[in-house]
């Protein structure tokens, strides 16, 4: 039967269309950086899934509600009330997106001169690592590296070598955070038995084994629908049972929790649960707010709520599906199978006369946004390359790929089939895409400033 979106539109946006010639002059006045591009010289924007969906109506209706007292507001306690009912965890700290929650994370497990080992850190985990001065160790499942291997839990983590890292002696472990789905690495799903084992593995050895859980409910949903024995439950019961395997969890509500701010810390240790909160006074706000309005409290409140809805999720997964297997139909090799909130392609699959060195990724990107307005962001070496802080030395990405990100009850089938015809141009004119090169770079999260020029 056909999948339909499983909502009405209620309020819309209109777009700007372009033409070529102008989206070139764009592109020049931004340095070749979409990330510089200003939204409203974009059509179709597939940048990120992080804060650019729609909300519901009950959502701003709850906006409306929001009690935005400074302390122990209503808000609060309906925020604290769901997570902890679907998270399990002891403590709860608001913060105002993800990466908030990471910087006090590390900083209060000291991870200066320490690892941190995961499936594949993504970028702002990875810098928050570096900056902190410690090591960020990527041990992803055999298999997750090639773009074409059909598996359906690509996200896993290696349990084999994730045994020997913390059995060396030599490796003082900070703590292990298992990605879900796996942003890095394709959007791919962990499995229940796969979280199952890490966190049993951590427990041994007792290192902290925490989840970045931005996208939980999408990996539940592969969970229930891939995985051997867990078709008749829930997704909200899958969810709980990967939630309580872990030590805490850092989570942006700008994904499965449906809104364009928040997020949150968790934690079941009480006394690392109380520097994060003392940090959190010095840096993002009281304990009942973090850096949030108390109607973006409320908001994630019930997008919580509606992201487990399973008729939501089964229409999410198979829209990215359709993009996916409509970039293949026009020439264009993916990560298979397709993930959960985006398609990547492999950029350097495609484009093998353009080196890494050359961010065969990047000038896709911009070749899409050439071709037809369309906005996405590379994920290869542009964006993980750079100096090696520990070393000095210039590090390239394991793959080279092109993340095609849909936002959240945003866009329609004409939508996707317009990037489609967009996606066939590009691939008709290959030949002609050309790398790029930096002109100017900040030394952390590069790719969101850098400036570039294409390479003659």
């Amino acid at each position: 039967m056909r999948i339909i979106e499983p909502f009405r539109i209620k309020s819309v946006e209109p777009l700007r269309m372009t033409t070529r010639e102008e989206r070139r002059e764009i592109l020049e006045r931004a340095h070749w950086n979409l990330f510089q591009v200003p939204a409203r010289d974009i059509l179709i924007d597939l940048l990120t899934d992080s804060g650019t969906g729609a909300m519901s109506s009950e959502q701003w209706a709850g906006i409306m509600r929001g009690d935005e007292s400074y302390a122990g507001a209503e808000s609060w306690f309906r925020f604290e009330e769901r997570v902890t009912e679907l998270t399990g965890f002891r403590h709860i700290i608001p913060t105002h997106q993800g990466r908030a929650a990471e910087r006090i994370l590390f900083a209060c497990l000291g991870v200066a001169g320490r690892v941190v080992v995961s499936n594949t850190h993504f970028d702002t985990t990875r810098a928050n690592v570096e900056f902190q001065g410690g090591k960020a160790v990527d041990i992803p499942t055999p298999g997750a590296l090639e773009p074409s291997l059909e598996h359906p839990f690509k996200g896993n983590i290696d349990l084999e070598r994730l045994e020997q890292h913390l059995a060396d002696d030599d490796l003082d472990v900070a703590c292990v955070i298992h990605t879900i789905t796996n942003n890095s690495g394709g959007g791919q799903p962990a499995s229940l038995a796969n979280i199952r084992s890490a966190s049993e593995i951590c427990r041994r050895h007792g290192v902290p084994f925490y989840l970045d859980a931005c996208r939980f409910a999408e990996n539940a949903f592969f969970i229930q629908s891939r995985e051997e024995g867990q078709a008749d439950r829930s997704v909200e019961e899958i969810s709980r049972e990967v939630f309580s395997l872990a030590d805490g969890a850092t989570f942006s509500a700008k994904k499965d929790g449906l809104v364009n701010i928040g997020g949150f810390l968790a934690s079941n240790d009480d006394r690392l649960a109380q520097q994060e909160e003392e940090l959190l006074i010095l840096t993002e706000g009281f304990p009942t707010y973090g850096g949030l309005a108390g109607r973006d409290l409320e908001a994630i409140a019930i997008g919580l709520r509606e992201v487990v809805q399973e008729d939501y999720l089964r229409y999410r997964i198979a829209s990215v599906r359709y993009l996916g297997e409509g970039l293949e139909r026009v020439g264009m090799p993916i990560m298979r199978p397709p993930g959960g909130h985006a398609v990547y392609i492999d950029a350097g699959r495609f484009l093998p006369g353009v080196p890494a060195q050359r961010f065969p990724g990047h000038a896709l990107a911009c070749a899409f946004y050439l071709a037809g307005g369309i906005r996405s962001v590379e994920i290869g070496t542009l964006m993980f390359g750079g100096a090696d802080p520990a070393t000095g030395q210039e590090r390239s990405a394991a793959l080279e790929l092109l993340r095609l990100a849909v936002p959240r009850r945003v866009y329609t089938k004409s939508h996707i089939d317009y990037v489609l015809d967009v996606a066939a141009e590009v691939a008709a004119g290959r030949g002609r895409i050309r790398g790029f090169e930096i002109v100017e770079q900040p030394v952390h999260l590069r790719h969101f400033t850098a400036k570039l020029r294409p390479c003659d």
